[in-house]
Parts: C-alpha cells; structure tokens; sequence
C-alpha cells in the first residue's frame, strides 16, 4: 500500500514548490561522495531563495527575526544570511540519505517521498500510532513512519504533511536562529510538535525535521 493515494499535482506549477523540486536532484547521497555545485545548481539555489523570501510566510519570519536582532533587516543581506545557512557546502561526518548502504537519515520532507515513492524508490512500511501519533488522513499534517528507499531502510522518521517550503523553510529558520539547543518546542493548534534541527558549527543546518509530541483530539 503506498504513503500517498493522490496528491494534486497542480499546486507544483506553483513558484516555490516548483524551485524547491528542482533542488532535489542537486546532493549527493552516499558518504563520501564529493558535493560539486555547479552554475546551474547555484542559480537553482538562488531562485528558491528569491522564491521564498517573497511569501508572506518568510517576510513574516523576517520580520520577527531582524526584531529579535537575529537577522539583517536588507533583503539582499537577509538572503545572504540563508543562503550560508542552508547552501554553503561543508565537510559531512556522515551522509545526508544513506549510512553505510543500510540505514536511510534525512528524508524528512513530503513532496521528496511523494516524488521517489511515484518513480518507485520508496516502499512505505507503514506509520507509527500511539497516544502521541494519530491515524494519518487527509487532514492530518504530521506524521511518524517507516520506509525503504532503494537499497537502505529508514526505520524511524517523521514529516509534515501537505504543507508549503516557505512553511518549513521559515520554520526551520527560526528555530535555527532562536535556539543554540538543537530540540525546540513549537505548538500548532491541535499538535505541540518538537523540532530537531541538528546544527554544524553554529553556521550550517544539518538536517532538521518535527516530532510530535503531543496530539490534541478535538
């Protein structure tokens, strides 16, 4: 049985998703293969970022952020900041979607499962219900489950469902900027959620991704 049963294709024309799609085929994913970003993959780069920070979601993020004195209030240095942040290549300890051939890490966005489990790279094994993770449907937004991607299983990992990059994008931000502790608490109407965010010298974002921890039945 697959994780999607349909998803409506027509909001990928939409600027930010589209230039986020285009990022996904930009990393390497084995350890120690060598990243190379070539001109195209930088103008990539550039034009998600230019996507994004004209949401309302990332100039609200901005806004609260150049408050808090976190951020450069100029949108050019604003998106320098990001861009360090979320593109600047680093030396990887270990690898960004498989670890020694067997265990799949990263792989914490919606819309890259959607896109692998539709080429037929993703077996989904199914997800994980307690107390703090409901029964997923269409309108729920988070949740805890197991796969395997070609040759490596994920045996553990969470995502938000159907939301937008600028969402976690934004998101993701704050809670990198905000916090030097690499767990925050973050609560949206019925679910209080944790977000990892793994930090690489204070400068870069690792990876980062929700874990619920509470679900409000209501």
């Amino acid at each position: 049985m697959p994780l999607f049963s349909y998803v409506d294709e027509s909001m990928f024309k939409k600027e930010t998703f589209s230039a986020f799609i285009s990022l996904l085929d930009n990393y390497e994913s084995a350890t120690g293969e060598p990243e190379i970003v070539t001109p195209e993959e930088e103008q990539e780069n550039h034009r998600f970022l230019d996507s994004v920070i004209n949401t309302n979601t990332m100039k609200i993020a901005h806004k609260y952020l150049v408050h808090k004195r976190l951020s450069p209030e100029n949108t050019r240095d604003f998106k320098q900041q990001l861009y360090r942040i979320w593109f600047e290549l680093y030396a990887r300890r270990g690898a960004r979607e498989t670890r020694g051939g067997h265990t799949v890490i990263g792989f914490h966005n919606w819309i890259q499962l959607y896109l692998q489990e539709k080429l037929g790279h993703i077996d989904y094994k199914g997800y994980s219900v307690n107390a703090n993770s409901p029964q997923p449907d269409e309108n729920k937004h988070i949740l805890a489950l197991q796969f395997s991607w070609k040759n490596g299983i994920k045996p553990k990992g969470s995502i938000f469902l159907g939301v937008s990059p600028e969402f976690e994008f934004a998101l993701y931000t704050l809670c990198f900027l905000m916090s030097p502790n690499e767990k925050v608490k973050v609560s949206f109407n019925v679910y209080d959620v944790e977000i990892v965010c793994h930090h690489y010298n204070q400068k870069h974002i690792g990876t980062t991704y929700p874990v619920l921890v509470k679900y409000l039945n209501v």
